[in-house]
């Protein structure tokens, strides 16, 4: 018989390594570019319209590289687009966000300590957030404001720490940081397909007919380019705090993202002023260590966790009262808790840990049903936990959490259970 938990963690999987393999094609190509453009020379056998030129040697070849500030006299027969690494990085991002915050929303998107959400309001902020962002946005470009890239750099600023604070204060602090990142790679994206390749296309129609193409289009992408470009360092950092509770879990983790923002354009501005070739601005190094030292203050305060008591008196889900009215719990509660207790506590004893891994609590009725799928496939199927055995957890014990699982799945709609 086909194991859905298993069959959609490896789903969950795959879609999480598309989404990396395309996010590095997307995240190469654009620092190349950048690289390439502010790299580019003069030189006395220009063509009519280039702006510079870049030779480079790589793999054993040289390349000569010519920019054309707006475009070529005649349109080449042969044209690559660089669109494909972001729209795929998205898709798949957006995949992955429905699999893992979406369809397992009561672990890992709805914080019932914060706010009292049902699954489908939680999913419905989630969706609509990522798409009003992005509105906001291109609204605030379009207005009289993109001609001052500065205030309008600021403002940006100013809009994404705003939607942090709010994501924390109605999700998991992981499911905070993720859809801040995601807020803001629906904004790189959307300037890719909305504004830098519609334009480009603008362009590229002007010299098939013979029309001498506007400048303003190139400008206009390159603005939204420039945005891209300093946003990009921070999304990464935002898409793997999920492994890291004190970065997530903290009660200012809005507060350790608009940093980590920061951290972005000193580390961009060094780069991006280092590729000109003008003296690289090492005030920078300074100024991100300042901020990092800041974030590691920041994620010393308490993190984001419920009481045992809050634990103990939470209603319980749906689909966690399944979980715990199933045959075999009460073994389960005599297994979990002893074996994994030790870290896996609101005040961990185990030696060197001193805070539950990924903020994962383990000790109450309701801590253990909320995650039920994790402790299946961690604990259960595979031996992955305890690290180590460190607990000596007995085979006889998982096989215990096994039948468990599949006693409550049994009972849920289609046998599914992936929360």
């Amino acid at each position: 018989m086909l194991d859905i938990a298993i069959i959609w963690d490896w789903i969950a999987f795959a879609v999480r390594w598309l989404h990396v393999i395309t996010a590095m094609a997307w995240i190469g190509s654009s620092f190349y570019f950048v690289a390439l453009d502010l790299g580019l020379k003069k030189a006395p056998d220009l063509p009519k319209g280039a702006h510079g030129e870049e030779w480079q040697v790589h793999g054993g070849g040289f390349y000569h590289i010519r920019k054309f500030l707006v475009a070529p006299e005649n349109m080449p027969e042969h044209l690559v687009w660089f669109k494909w690494e972001s729209y795929s990085t998205w898709l798949s991002g957006a995949a992955l966000l429905m699999i893992v915050y979406w369809v397992g929303g009561e672990l890992y998107l709805i914080d019932p300590a914060k706010a009292d959400l049902a699954l489908w309001e939680g999913v419905l902020i989630s969706a609509a957030s990522l798409t009003i962002g992005w509105l906001v946005y291109d609204r605030l470009c379009k207005s009289k404001l993109g001609e001052s890239p500065t205030l309008l750099m600021v403002l940006l600023f100013a809009l994404l720490v705003a939607m942090g604070y709010g994501y924390n204060e109605i999700f998991t602090g992981r499911a905070t940081m993720l859809h801040l990142g995601a807020f803001t790679a629906t904004i790189m994206t959307a300037n890719v397909f909305f504004i830098i390749i519609p334009n480009q296309k603008i362009v590229v129609a002007d010299l098939k007919a013979g029309r001498t193409p506007d400048a303003k289009y190139g400008k206009i992408a390159k603005l939204r380019s420039t945005h891209n470009n300093y946003l990009t360092l921070p999304v990464v950092f935002l898409m793997l705090s999920n492994h890291y509770p004190l970065a997530f879990a903290s009660e200012y983790n809005w507060l350790i993202a608009a940093l980590v923002f920061l951290m972005g354009v000193t580390i961009r501005h060094y780069f991006n002023t280092k590729h000109t070739g003008a003296p690289a601005p090492t005030w920078t190094w300074l100024a991100t260590a300042i901020l990092f030292v800041a974030i590691i203050q920041l994620s010393m305060a308490p993190l984001q966790q419920s009481s045992w008591e809050a634990s103990e008196a939470r209603e319980l889900t749906p689909t966690e009262q399944v979980f715990a009215s199933a045959e075999g719990f009460e073994d389960v509660m005599a297994i979990v808790p002893g074996r994994c207790g030790m870290c896996h506590a609101r005040e961990p004893f185990y030696e060197g840990i001193h805070w539950a891994p990924k903020n994962m609590l383990l000790e109450t009725e309701a801590d253990v049903v909320r995650a039920a799928k994790e402790i299946y496939l961690q604990a259960g199927v595979t031996n992955a936990m305890p690290p180590a055995n460190v607990s000596f957890m007995e085979e006889d014990e998982r096989k215990a959490i096994i039948r468990w699982y599949k006693n409550a799945q049994e009972k849920l709609p289609f046998g599914v259970a992936v929360n």
